[in-house]
């Protein structure tokens, strides 16, 4: 790990800063602070959020709260069949006055990029959006065009309709460090809403709370949190026993344990420690690990889930530091 610890003065900062974002968003999302605070902090590990529901509960308004909050640049691709790579990620177009190809930049090139319905495009255009989301460059005709920092990419997905849809192959499902559901809002959640909504506020009313130099501060210092070895064996531990259960055809990948790691880190770090313990892990494991669990149709048929599996998992793992009970 990084041999300068982060310290109590940068953790107190970062708390400070992801408050303000979450209350911002807030705003205009009612009532669903966790997936808010969920969302923050996959933005500032770096990672990319997969939201699975059904239409009109604020997946879009999510990603413009969230790109307003930080002052950055969001660009929307609706996802369709017919949607073309170079749609994606930008194409070389003939200038005739210099008599050279340049370089047009895709919607890719923002802070905060809404893929909506991102399993309506076609195979070929969601791989487009593998090198984006690993490497954060785009590389056409042997030159890397490096993206704008901090990049996020939210893709959404409708579980309820599956008419002239792709399932996305687990390669890019294991390129989202989250997958969330916003679900709907309570009672008192949706009559605030609606009295928001009526009186004329938007998304557009939402002013900056940070600057995107500061979300790569935040970045730079969940980097820095603490993380004990033994803290790391057993994320480790998690991720193994995952891939040994007869009810999945596949478990959690490498990149998943990382991910875990990152987000713990950046949870500790919202929570004001400049260290992590094992509830950080316990509590993102489900949204980081979850969709990346492969049920054979067999557990499916029998009722299984991924979230009670991988509940069960951590509950037979003992808890670096805990005694185990006696029997």
């Amino acid at each position: 790990m990084s041999e300068q610890p982060v310290s109590p003065a940068e953790v107190a900062w970062f708390a400070q800063r992801c408050d303000l974002v979450v209350r911002n968003v807030e705003r205009l999302i009612r009532g669903k602070t966790d997936v808010v605070r969920l969302a923050v902090l996959c933005l500032a590990s770096e990672g990319h959020l997969l939201i699975d529901d059904v239409p009109g509960v604020g997946k879009t308004s999510l990603a413009k709260a969230l790109a307003k909050s930080i002052a950055g640049t969001m660009r929307r691709i609706q996802c369709t069949p017919d949607l073309l790579p170079t749609d994606v990620t930008g194409v070389n177009i003939w200038n005739a006055d210099t008599r050279k190809f340049e370089f047009q930049p895709g919607p890719v090139f923002a802070n905060v990029v809404l893929a909506d319905e991102v399993n309506r495009a076609s195979p070929k255009t969601q791989s487009a959006l593998l090198e984006v989301m690993e490497e954060r460059q785009v590389t056409l005709d042997g030159t890397a065009y490096p993206l704008e920092r901090p990049f996020l990419v939210i893709a959404t997905q409708n579980p309820v309709e599956h008419g002239g849809t792709f399932d996305l192959p687990e390669a890019q499902i294991d390129r989202f460090m989250m997958r969330l559901a916003v679900g709907y809002p309570s009672h008192e959640a949706e009559v605030d809403m609606l009295a928001s909504r009526s009186a004329g506020q938007s998304v557009e009313d939402l002013a900056p709370v940070v600057s995107a130099a500061d979300v790569q501060r935040m970045t730079a210092t969940v980097r820095r949190v603490h993380i004990s070895r033994e803290l790391l064996s057993y994320v480790v531990t998690i991720v193994d026993a995952t891939r040994r259960r007869g009810e999945l055809r596949l478990g959690a990948s490498p990149r998943g344990g990382l991910a875990l790691v990152a987000a713990a880190q950046a949870h500790a770090a919202a929570e004001g420690r400049a260290f992590v313990i094992p509830d950080d892990v316990k509590t993102l494991a489900p949204h980081v690990l979850g969709h990346r669990l492969l049920l054979r149709p067999e557990a499916e048929l029998n009722g299984v889930t991924a979230e009670k599996l991988l509940g069960s998992v951590l509950v037979g793992i003992p808890v670096p530091g805990e005694r185990p009970a006696f029997r």
